[in-house]
């Protein structure tokens, strides 16, 4: 098990432009994007834990998931690891500018 806390800032993005170049059999699209990052954002800690959980924080924090559905939760899964993360969450979901979980 890690034994340090990792902080990490996740800035807003701004599509310079954006061309929807076709779409996959899952349905999601292929893009071809320019973008411009920004200096406000959400931030992550990971503290070391025996299992996965995350608490959610900031002014957009009661606006996400936060159970197995969260993209943190599931990236941590999908890595298999046991973190105690804290979202502080300033980019309001489904704005366009990186602000999903």
């Amino acid at each position: 098990m890690a034994t340090e806390t990792v902080t990490e800032f996740a800035p807003a993005k701004v599509n310079l432009c954006l061309h929807v170049t076709g779409q996959r059999a899952d349905g999601y699209h292929l893009l071809d994007s320019l973008v411009a990052f920004v200096g406000i954002g959400d931030r992550l800690v990971a503290r070391p834990a025996s299992a996965a959980s995350l608490t959610l924080a900031g002014p957009f924090g009661a606006d996400l998931p936060g159970g197995p559905d969260n993209l943190v939760l599931r990236a941590a899964a999908g890595f298999g690891a046991a973190a105690a993360f804290t979202l502080d969450k300033h980019l309001p979901p489904a704005s366009g500018i990186g602000g999903g979980s």
